[in-house]
């Protein structure tokens, strides 16, 4: 965020406007809404104005500007056409330490105007920091038609309910469970119709069914067994997917329920976009598990799903991908129903069709491959997977999930159980994200590549003859990608200087090379430098 969104209380306050023409008209009209005492200051002011700030809560002053006038401002505005009288605004307001906002001068703002969409009292503001007010515009056209004007109405009742639901659901989790019903059942409907009466009517029926029910729980939790309790305070779990990164991938699934979390469990794989979509004073965990290190042991997830559930949360397992495709989503939820815990699973865009279709890798395609397979680089336990002669059908595509560590072990093996050296095979680390790199080659040659490139993890393996359609359909961030391959080629190259990190070839190849490059001179008449330089 270049700023920082937040909502000014200007209800009663003074609010300084230097300017008397169309642009001040637009933001007093904006401050009048939110209760701003206004004050203008120019020594013409539009007949607009006038007819705005007719109240004797405002004040029109028809002089030139002076400093003096700024005295108890909350917030200043200077909506002039004079470059110069802004530029002394600003600096008299920001001597003050009164937030003042040049309009249409963006290096001059303190804070900036959004656009707003008002369905008091909710109110969203949308802001292009300044770069692109038209776009801002257009944004808040949009959501105006996606948001019905009664989510105002609903606020205002929840506000008259507000007092009466903290005294009659004790418990911070069951009143936001309680308002979720409401804002997403019957009340809510009823206000969308119009009809105020009876949702107002329907939200008091549903408190009262809810403080019983919680009366009589607590008499049952006193007189019954462990497992009554238990049932009468199960919460839920729902194990998502999120994608291979990119938060746009989510289903709208996914990030409803990632919405309504109490807690979430999430992997490592899970990207800081993806998470920060949770609600946001939801409990986060990281359990993530790497190569060798696990953050938490899968029996100890499990364990604390269950426990998270009884404790009557709605708990988010948030899983990099998809959660039954090397996910272990399986081993979950089978603990969960061993344990009576109700769940819910949520699929994600696993990190094969990420990788594929980001990389433009397609995994079948009639002219190459009739089928795919999904395979990890090590089975449970972290025992290698080694059964190579099941890889050895060239009309199927290969998906090696961990597979990166043990490149030079999945190579050779498949090499040695028969599989032509000269497969087409790819890495594509980070899918679907701005940092995304793909590196294609052969069995032959992947493993030298990955050395001299470095591709890190997330990472997977696609092997097969669809990696040879890379080059021709690639899409994704063409332009990041293919800087990058230039600085590794630039980097790389000897002749051209290298660095000093850069990995030299021996003394006889390096002769033999330029044996050859000598040769191409003589032949083409060239000099030597032109060549090895030009």
């Amino acid at each position: 965020m270049n700023t920082f969104p937040l909502f000014f209380k200007l209800e009663d306050r003074k609010v300084l406007i230097v300017g008397g023409g169309d642009v001040a008209l637009r933001k007093a009209d904006l401050l009048s809404r939110a209760g701003a005492c206004i004050t203008i200051l120019a020594p013409s002011i539009s007949a607009e104005i006038q007819a705005l700030l007719s109240d004797s809560k405002h004040e029109l002053i028809y002089e030139n500007y002076n400093k003096a006038y700024m005295s108890g401002a909350r917030v200043i505005i200077a909506a002039t056409d004079d470059e110069t009288l802004n530029h002394q605004i600003h600096a008299d307001a920001s001597e003050l330490n009164i937030p003042v906002n040049v309009v249409d001068t963006p290096h001059l703002c303190d804070f900036i105007f959004p656009a707003i969409v008002d369905r008091n009292p909710i109110v969203i503001g949308i802001s292009s920091n300044g770069k692109a007010p038209v776009l801002a515009r257009l944004l808040r056209a949009r959501l105006e038609t996606l948001i019905p004007q009664g989510y105002g109405k609903l606020a205002k009742l929840a506000g008259e309910f507000r007092s009466e639901v903290k005294t009659k659901i004790p418990t911070l989790t069951a009143r936001r469970q309680f308002w979720e019903r409401a804002f997403e059942g019957q009340v809510s409907q009823l206000i969308f119709a119009g009809n105020e009466k009876k949702a107002t009517a329907q939200l008091q029926a549903d408190l009262d069914n809810t403080a019983s029910a919680i009366k009589k729980k607590n008499t049952v939790e006193n007189e019954s067994t462990e497992s009554q309790t238990v049932k009468n305070i199960m919460g839920e779990v729902y194990i998502v997917g999120a994608g291979p990164g990119d938060p746009e991938l989510l289903t709208f699934k996914a990030l409803r329920l990632m919405q309504q979390a109490d807690i979430v469990y999430y992997d490592a794989l899970v990207s800081p976009q993806v998470l920060d979509l949770c609600r946001r004073d939801a409990d986060k965990v990281f359990v993530g598990k790497k190569r060798s290190n696990h953050a938490v042991a899968q029996l100890g997830i499990n364990e604390l799903l269950v426990n998270s559930a009884k404790e009557g949360r709605r708990v988010v397992r948030l899983k990099g991908g998809d959660p039954f495709i090397f996910g272990r989503g399986g081993e979950e939820i089978e603990s969960l129903r061993a344990h009576g815990v109700p769940y819910q699973v949520v699929p994600g865009i696993t990190a094969a069709n990420a990788a594929a279709s980001y990389a433009g890798i397609p995994l079948t395609h009639r002219d190459h491959s009739q089928s795919v397979r999904f395979v990890t680089g090590f089975l449970k336990a972290g025992a290698p997977n080694s059964n190579f002669k099941s890889f050895l059908n060239t009309d199927e595509t290969v998906v090696f999930y961990m597979g990166l560590h043990s490149l030079a072990r999945l190579t050779e093996g498949l090499i040695d159980a028969g599989r032509s050296s000269d497969t087409p095979i790819a890495i594509v680390s980070n899918a679907s994200m701005p940092n995304q790199q793909v590196l294609t080659g052969t069995l032959e040659t992947i493993v030298a590549q990955q050395e001299q490139n470095q591709l890190p993890t997330p990472a997977l393996l696609i092997m097969g003859d669809v990696v040879s359609l890379h080059n021709d359909l690639a899409w994704y961030n063409l332009q990041n990608q293919q800087d990058n391959q230039n600085t590794l080629e630039t980097a790389n190259n000897w002749l051209r200087g290298g660095t000093a990190t850069t990995p030299k070839p021996d003394t006889q190849q390096q002769a033999h090379a330029l044996s050859m490059v000598a040769n191409l001179a003589v032949q083409q008449e060239e000099s030597l430098e032109q060549l090895v330089i030009g």
